[in-house]
């Protein structure tokens, strides 16, 4: 249950809401239990069951056998004083007032319970996405987007409503069962000694079946998260499936596991089922046990139990019956919980190898260069880089060609350490980037990317991204120095238009320069561009190219290249080949070599 008490503490900031919670529970029970401790006695003396008390011990609250005598006594002054029919008026105005408070305080438990039950399952989701843009990119290689998408929704929608949708049993019904079962203890301790002695067993039963929940639960979610995976590769995949004619193969794929899924939970809930029959078949064994017993001892002829006390512990256990039932199935739904609530642990708990030092020193400015020393890097068992060694100086624009595969992305992405380096290191002006603050270390540095990366927002908040008090002079500037201004100008709402899903209402070349135009607004002294203009038009591309020109004026750049003739001018030319850097000079020098750098420059004039 380590995982139950782990989404407690999670309860810790609300415990003022518990506490209360727990108070206006402990009310209901209280007024509950007076309700009908009223109704027996008065009903003994109204039948004649047993004559008027004209005398009775002194009360003493910690001596039980002077309570009920206590109790006759006022009532049979009551009724001697104003009538029997005077007295019921009252008894019964009074069993309402009870039921009213009663229910009252039932009702304020479960308002003050809100805060809390919202409140935790907000703090889970808000810890979900939190690591989720915290982790490494490498976390999520292996991952399927689905499946995260799963754990921060759907395994926190279910722990909403099989667990915290528990508390409130769990709070109310735990409370009611002590009450009550101290009740009937003060009743008659022998009978109820007698009756717990089924509980036990019970409560194995319960557990053995609630194991058994937890594990198909934790399944059933698991394949949750590859059915939203297939759903996503559908969604963003779909203009191939149409053009492949896959839709057959598609559906099938889905169909199939989609069944499965469904065979999982038909045992999920067939368990979870059980839990209300269960207890109630267990129940009736237990009330069949009060009955023979109860009546066994009203029999003899020593017990101090009568036939009106005995009616009233029966129906103050018919009481605890239901609470028995609720709670459970608040065990069964908690069981189910803890599967999805392991789900979101596995993602709240994985590690993040891109930690920052304690004293990481702060980092505003770029001085003087970036070195490569020796550095290596490998996912997993799979050398990507290795032994590079590169000097890159301030303002200087340097190119980095090769064939896919070479490591060319890798090589940059260490930068803003996304990644960082197996062996070797990798500084800023003479500081290694595992001493600095990442933060500062990104701030230093502007990305575009061959596939443009927008979100579902208006072309304003893209280019202005991270920066909440963005002026729309500052927009528009860098919009002009992307290309960009012209064309959003036309746009129905301009700056404002939304531009959809991914930003799929514009075009590619839009899309791109909108991405410049964002890097431009962040205006940092290091621009990476990871074949931004591989993927468009030639007229797309000569309008992204002049942007990137306009990008990279007075900035050192760092430019994956695919097509050639974009970076004939960089000041050096880095080739790379299964990841080491084979060549490096200038566009010239490299022709003159006659090495690969040649070959693939002949080869792309080849295809002209």
């Amino acid at each position: 249950m380590k995982e139950f008490r782990r989404l407690l503490s999670y309860v810790k900031p609300y415990r003022i809401y518990a506490l209360l919670n727990v108070a206006f529970n402990f009310l209901t029970i209280i007024f509950s239990i007076f309700s009908l401790a009223m109704i027996i006695p008065f009903l003994k003396l109204i039948v004649g069951v047993e004559s008027l008390v004209k005398t009775a011990p002194a009360f003493d609250i910690f001596n039980k056998e002077t309570w009920m005598p206590n109790l006759y006594l006022q009532m049979s002054k009551m009724i001697e004083h104003s009538g029997a029919e005077k007295v019921l008026i009252i008894i019964s105005i009074s069993i309402i007032i009870l039921f009213f408070l009663k229910n009252l305080f039932r009702y304020l438990a479960m308002y003050i319970l809100a805060p809390l039950r919202n409140g935790v399952i907000r703090d889970i989701r808000n810890s979900v996405y939190s690591k989720i843009i915290q982790l490494p990119l490498s976390y999520f290689s292996n991952k399927k987007k689905g499946d995260i998408i799963a754990r921060a929704t759907n395994d926190v929608q279910d722990v909403e409503w099989t667990i915290m949708g528990s508390l409130e049993i769990l709070f109310r019904d735990s409370i009611t069962i002590f009450a009550y079962m101290t009740t009937l203890f003060i009743i008659s301790t022998k009978l109820t000694l007698v009756m717990l002695t089924v509980l036990p067993i019970a409560g194995f039963v319960i557990a053995r079946i609630g194991k058994s929940l937890r594990r198909k639960s934790l399944k059933a979610q698991n394949m949750n998260g590859t059915l939203l995976s297939y759903l996503d590769e559908a969604v963003t995949g779909l203009r191939i499936i149409k053009a492949f004619n896959a839709k057959k193969y598609s559906e099938d794929k889905f169909y199939t596991h989609n069944n499965n899924y469904s065979k999982v939970m038909i045992g999920v809930f067939r368990r979870g089922d059980l839990s209300a029959p269960l207890s109630e078949f267990f129940g009736i064994i237990v009330i069949s046990i009060v009955l023979w017993y109860g009546g066994k001892l009203i029999l003899s002829d020593n017990s101090a139990m009568d036939g009106p006390t005995f009616v009233f512990y029966v129906t103050l256990f018919s009481q605890v019956i239901p609470s028995i039932k609720s709670f459970s199935s608040g065990y069964y739904r908690i069981q189910k919980g803890i599967a999805s609530a392991q789900r979101i642990w596995e993602v709240v708990d994985a590690e993040d190898n891109i930690q920052e030092k304690p004293n990481a020193k702060a980092k505003s400015d770029f001085n003087s260069n970036i070195i490569y020393n020796n550095l290596s890097f490998k996912y997993e068992d799979d050398i990507v880089l290795n032994n590079i060694n590169l000097e890159i100086n301030k303002g200087k624009t340097i190119a980095i060609v090769g064939a896919s595969g070479a490591g060319k992305s890798t090589l940059v992405d260490l930068l803003p350490r996304f990644y960082d380096p197996t062996a070797g290191s990798l500084s800023i002006d003479g500081s290694d980037l595992r001493d600095l603050k990442i933060e500062d270390i990104r701030s230093l540095m502007g990305i575009v990317n061959q596939e443009s990366i927008l979100f579902n927002d208006t072309i304003f908040n893209n280019i202005a991204f991270g920066v909440i008090n963005a002026t729309e002079e500052s927009v528009i500037s860098a919009a002009k120095v992307a290309n960009a201004h012209e064309f959003i100008s036309q746009l129905p709402q301009g700056y404002y238009t939304h531009i959809g899903d991914r930003g799929n209402k514009l075009s590619g070349g839009q899309k791109q320069r909108i991405s410049i135009a964002r890097a431009v607004f962040k205006n940092p002294p290091i621009m990476i561009l990871d074949e931004a203009t591989s993927s468009l038009d030639t007229e797309s591309e000569s309008l992204v190219q002049e942007a990137l020109d306009n990008l990279m004026l007075n900035r050192t750049s760092i430019v994956i290249a695919h097509r050639l003739s974009t970076i004939k001018n960089a000041d050096e030319i880095v080739v790379m080949d299964k990841g080491e850097i084979v060549e490096k000079g200038s566009h010239s020098e490299l022709i003159e070599h006659n090495g690969i750098y040649r070959k693939l420059h002949d080869l792309q004039s080849f295809k002209k």
